[in-house]
């Protein structure tokens, strides 16, 4: 079971009004949903406030926290766009019923209710200014206090403004790019390690930086796509490469085309063909490269006899494959 509370707020009775928080909101709920071949992911409860009928109070947001970090979950997800607050005792979520900044949610309540919660993997992901302090004890800042288990992404550190651009939060729009595909392994999985690298490398030192901290044994998977190799033809990268450092070699055979070749170059195997068509696949995936050939390219490779050999990345796989662990 895999649960999300997805919240975004618009709407502000007392304070200034935002305009891409419940776009972004469902933006997320869209992507969280469903894996990338369409099977069954997260199940979403949203809450969207966009105008005064639809406001979202401080009591109900307290409660709907609390509720989905009470379920039994394999993964509680727990993501927030809106305005947020930080004075001396903390930081605030502001809810649509907000007077002032110490009237919204406390995080220290959030990741109270995270730090408690039963799931396996616990999330919170802040798409709000200021949101870089859940987590840090107010009297002790540097101080992080995380249940085994909990994982706290957010759009900013304690000092800074989360940015929008285009009418949708900059961080949000990495996040959602992220988790359809941009932060994927090979095998298709999406961790929150490799989606807060995705959002990082895409953001300057002078702009907002988002913050991670976590404390768990071994990633999970927020979201699967379609992997960019079938693991049926990865797996077949042991049977290539059997050692490390092992080279496969290649001749003519292996090239389907007939232009450019010497008059004593050996015809296309279909067999060989097929081999290399795979190669090249894991070559384009940074899985294989080309050994000895006057241009660093398969082809060369192939037409003067040289070989191929893994890369660092290809290796790392060939021992997960070894090992049995694809």
């Amino acid at each position: 079971m895999r649960v999300a509370l997805v919240v975004g707020i618009n709407y502000y009775q007392h304070g200034r009004p935002l305009f891409g928080c419940v776009e972004d909101a469902r933006a997320v709920l869209d992507v969280l949903g469903r894996n990338g071949d369409g099977s069954r992911n997260f199940d979403c409860k949203p809450f969207l406030a966009k105008d005064a009928a639809s406001g979202l109070g401080r009591r109900q947001l307290r409660d709907a926290v609390k509720e989905v970090f009470s379920i039994d979950a394999d993964v509680a997800l727990f993501y927030f766009a809106g305005h947020g607050h930080i004075e001396a005792t903390g930081g605030y979520l502001l809810t649509s019923d907000s007077s002032r900044g110490d009237e919204g949610l406390s995080l220290n309540d959030v990741l109270t209710y995270a730090n408690l919660s039963p799931a396996r993997n616990k999330l919170v992901i802040l798409d709000s200014c200021h949101s870089g302090i859940a987590g840090a004890a107010p009297l002790h800042k540097d101080l992080v206090v995380l249940s085994e288990g909990l994982t706290v992404l957010t759009a900013s550190t304690a000092e800074q403004y989360a940015s929008e651009k285009d009418g949708r939060g900059v961080f949000t729009t990495l996040f959602v790019d992220a988790l359809k595909g941009s932060a994927a392994n090979l095998l298709g999985a999406i961790s929150p390690g490799s989606v807060y690298a995705h959002i990082d490398e895409s953001l300057g030192g002078f702009e907002q930086r988002p913050l991670f901290r976590t404390n768990i044994k071994k990633f999970v998977s927020l979201r699967n796509v379609p992997p960019p190799i079938e693991l049926a033809e990865l797996r077949k990268i042991l049977k290539f490469f059997p050692e490390p450092g092992s080279e496969f070699a290649l001749d003519p055979s292996f090239e389907p085309e007939m232009a450019g070749r010497e008059p004593d170059a050996p015809p296309p195997d279909p067999e060989n063909v097929a081999r290399f068509l795979l190669l090249q696949k894991m070559n384009r995936l940074n899985l294989v490269v080309p050994v000895g050939a006057s241009k660093a390219n398969m082809w060369h490779a192939a037409m003067e006899r040289t070989a191929c050999r893994l890369t660092e990345l290809g290796e790392h796989y060939r021992r997960l494959v070894q090992k049995g662990r694809i």
